[in-house]
């Protein structure tokens, strides 16, 4: 026996984890040459370089659906990051795999969003066109790669390679880096168990918050959401007479979204399962060459999910408040890069550099793509004025209604 805890725990991974799962001892290892840690796993100490960096910390301030302001209960893309990796971590321990993996891709899977959330990134990929574009997934290993510092010894966080090929899992094969071919034909289980584990948790949290923002009501999701009435049915079985008699609507609507999320998650495990079952993978090469994803709903609740995607899309997303914010967005994003090529002594020291290696475009974009949203407005209002008018927060500041 030897007295290397994280020895220890990579003969535990060997012992009990499934023959598809990703095992630390076997991993392809970093870019950068490093001694193995005495007390963690590879994965454990990727997860805890991505907790540690700044790009993770600024997550805070970073929107997800609603400008940070908006209301100090509503998520941002931190706790959206922690919820992610809360139903990765479930995911992955009741399925044999990885529990380290999974969590350090969920805890790392958005730091490449810029501020305002998908209207950033949208608004950034147009100011990029003509100059490679902008997607997020690609951001997210620039990010880990290259523009986070942690030693003078290399750039980046040095991750392993497991982990940096698992964050490019929508990438094209046009768009796929010639580092990590063969491109193949499917992620590791423990990539496939965090992008799930993502569309559930915000399913989750945006009918929590969409509901709390009175952008559209309980009768609404009741009569057009079978997922949303089933879980209705659920609650009133497990509590009677709660709903109908309650006056507290955030706790009732709490409770039916954990009933939604608890079936959810209980759907994912016993379709997966299953899938696996049938596949019977014999290694992770295996799950990576297999045709299809191998982490999946049932096809009935994969239904009942895409309908609540579409109500979400077209009571929620496309809710005109969310509009305007889409045109502001574009116009203080629009706005800050005018300003930066117009005059790029604006620019922090280090990204007046960067821009000598990458391009002023690039280093442009990747000074945006790290901006809050609070610093975004801050420094629009510094270097071009005024906020663009259209747009007003709904603050919404109360902790107890």
């Amino acid at each position: 026996m030897t007295d290397c805890p994280r020895e220890i725990k990579e003969a535990r991974e060997v012992e009990q984890l499934a023959c598809y799962a990703t095992l630390s001892s076997r991993s392809l290892g970093r870019a950068f040459v490093e001694e193995r840690d005495p007390i963690r796993t590879c994965f454990e100490r990727d997860r805890d370089r991505i907790v540690h960096s700044a790009a993770f910390r600024r997550l805070m301030y970073k929107t997800q659906v609603f400008l940070n302001e908006e209301g100090d209960e509503h998520r941002t893309r931190l706790s959206h990051s922690l919820e992610v990796a809360q139903v990765a971590r479930t995911l992955a321990s009741a399925l044999g795999l990885n529990e380290p993996l999974a969590e350090a891709l969920a805890l790392c899977h958005d730091i490449g969003h810029p501020a305002f959330g998908h209207r950033g990134e949208v608004a950034l990929h147009d100011l990029m066109a003509g100059h490679g574009g902008f997607r997020h997934n690609n951001q997210v290993l620039r990010v880990v790669d290259r523009l986070e510092r942690r030693s003078p010894d290399y750039a980046g966080l040095n991750l392993t390679r497991e982990l940096r090929e698992s964050l490019l899992k929508h990438e094209s094969a046009e768009d796929w880096p010639a580092e990590f071919d063969p491109r193949p034909r499917q992620p590791r289980l423990e990539a496939q168990v965090t992008d799930m584990a993502d569309s559930t948790a915000y399913n989750k949290h945006d009918i929590e918050d969409g509901l709390t923002a009175g952008m559209f009501s309980e009768q609404q999701i009741f009569d057009e959401v079978a997922l949303w009435r089933r879980s209705v049915a659920a609650v009133e079985h497990r509590h009677p007479g709660f709903l109908g008699s309650s006056k507290d609507p955030k706790l009732r609507v709490q409770r039916i979204a954990n009933e939604l999320i608890g079936s959810a998650i209980g759907d994912l495990l016993e379709a997966s399962a299953k899938s696996l079952a049938e596949a019977a993978p014999g290694s992770g090469a295996d799950v990576q060459a297999h045709r299809s994803m191998l982490i999946r709903h049932s096809d009935d609740f994969a239904r009942d999910m895409a309908e609540l995607s579409r109500f979400l899309h077209k009571r929620f997303y496309r809710h005109e408040h969310l509009q305007r914010f889409l045109v502001f967005a574009r116009h203080v994003l629009e706005g800050l890069f005018e300003a930066y090529l117009e005059k790029p002594t604006e620019l922090p020291v280090w990204y007046r550099d960067w821009a000598e290696s990458q391009g002023l475009h690039r280093a442009i974009c990747d000074f945006l793509a790290g901006m809050t949203d609070r610093y975004a407005l801050r420094e629009y209002e510094r270097l071009v004025g005024e906020l663009p008018g259209g747009f007003r927060p709904r603050v919404r500041w109360n902790h107890q209604g």
